[in-house]
């Protein structure tokens, strides 16, 4: 527990008052008061206003990894193209997330090292302690080309950081689930360590010979979390303290983070700057090889679930069209009508429903049903203009992480299904399928 006393004396500090503001430029801040967080949006302009927040019982600083032109200006209401607008930029920042100091520095060393590897210079690569058991790994929207081809970058958000930390994190796996095996020497230390059941930290690879061989699996107590990489999420600033362990969000040498002891984030241990944690002073886009392979492998990787997706509606022959009961929420919610996206909703229903079995025909007539329930219909001939070389089944709608539709058009609604599927089809074929089963236990039964 922080003290008022231990507070003040922290924040009062002109050299940590002067860091805090320089990292605070251009981004939103949080506050927090121990157990809530003050108004959002937050600004700090000058180093008075980090003592005059602890003198209100401030206990942290959070900011966000948006860059805006005014973060005064940004609201939760904001449709995407608003908040695209008003955007400047984001920085890449990867929130190790694990409950043992240990393991997280591992995690940490190796994804600086693959950030060396695909060409990240050493000016862009920076790491801070979380101030508990984590760290965080940041790269600046300096080091980031521009444009990709005719894509804008800063508009990219979160989908280009969430691809380059999903790059990241299927690349170390292997690798760090082999040093903590190192570090630990057995599955059994391990399991007791972490407190799960032996099915969850052991996978089963096929090596060259076809033998079924035992690795760690570290996704189920570490990972590199991807809810930080998310629309006005925050994250712990820099030299703000953290509430439950009193210590220091500090910056360190990321060549060094192996030698990191917790010690050395005591507010009373420390001397600011000692390192910059996102520094704005770099040369050269060294991220961009970062960016163009982590796009790639994103490619890659839907390649392989649409081809696996494909796969599995094969293994059901649909004789009728599934009904409305089966469609999964954000359907249902787009069905009622809506003011903003209705093109988009067109193509989203287009492909979703010829791929639960509607025909063309069907598809068309569905249409101009829901068209006629929006507040300000499309035209009749966009529809069919729309579905002139429209395919019945060709083509799957977007995914549910695609935030250019579901989210942006604020249909998405998660149910507790919703969490396991990839797309608005999945979910629909996965009712589907246990309706069929039911249905044949109670012919059985």
């Amino acid at each position: 527990m922080l003290t008022k006393s231990t507070l003040l004396k922290y924040y009062k500090r002109p050299d940590i008052q002067e860091e805090i503001i320089k990292h605070a430029r251009d981004k939103e801040v949080g506050t927090r008061f121990n157990t809530y967080f003050g108004k959002r949006p937050e600004v700090l302009n000058y180093p008075r206003d980090v003592f005059d927040f602890a003198q209100k019982g401030l206990t942290s600083l959070h900011a966000s990894e948006e860059r805006w032109q005014n973060p005064l200006n940004i609201h939760s209401d904001m449709k995407r193209k608003e908040m695209d607008d008003q955007r400047i930029g984001w920085d890449l920042v990867l929130d190790i997330d694990c409950p043992f100091i240990d393991y997280s520095k591992i995690c940490a060393d190796l994804i600086i090292k693959f950030l060396e590897f695909n060409g990240v210079k050493e000016e862009a690569i920076s790491c801070k302690f979380s101030g508990n058991k984590g760290f965080h790994i940041g790269v600046p929207f300096e080091a980031f080309p521009a444009r990709i081809g005719e894509i804008i970058t800063k508009e990219q958000f979160p989908e280009f950081p969430k691809k380059i930390a999903l790059y990241i994190r299927d690349h170390i796996e292997d690798e760090l689930g082999k040093q903590i095996m190192e570090l630990e020497g057995s599955f059994g230390k391990i399991k007791e360590k972490v407190g799960l059941p032996e099915e969850d930290i052991i996978r089963y690879v096929s090596n060259s010979l076809g033998d079924n061989v035992a690795k760690l699996n570290v996704d189920k107590f570490l990972e590199i979390d991807t809810v930080l990489i998310s629309s006005r999420h925050l994250y712990r600033m820099p030299y703000s303290l953290h509430e439950k362990s009193g210590l220091v969000s500090l910056p360190i040498d990321p060549h060094k983070v192996m030698e990191f002891e917790k010690l050395m984030a005591h507010p009373d241990a420390i001397l600011a700057p000692a390192f910059i944690f996102i520094g704005r002073d770099i040369s050269e886009e060294s991220g961009t090889r970062l960016l163009k392979n982590a796009l790639d492998y994103a490619t890659k990787i839907d390649e392989k679930r649409q081809i696996e997706t494909e796969r599995q509606f094969q293994e059901v022959k649909l004789e009728n069209p599934i009904q409305e009961i089966f469609f999964p929420p954000c359907i249902k919610k787009a069905l009622l009508g809506i003011e903003d996206g209705k093109k988009r909703v067109t193509f989203v229903m287009m492909n979703y429903l010829g791929k639960v079995g509607w025909s063309k025909p069907e598809v068309e007539k569905y249409l101009m049903l829901w068209n006629s329930k929006n507040p300000d219909p499309l035209r009749e001939g966009y529809i069919r203009g729309q579905l002139h070389h429209y395919k019945a089944g060709e083509k799957l709608p977007p995914n549910c992480d695609n935030a250019a539709y579901y989210l942006d058009m604020g249909i998405c609604e998660k149910d507790v299904l919703c969490s396991h599927i990839k797309n608005p089809v999945n979910y629909t074929m996965t009712r589907w399928k246990r309706h069929l089963r039911d249905l044949k236990m109670q012919e059985d039964g």
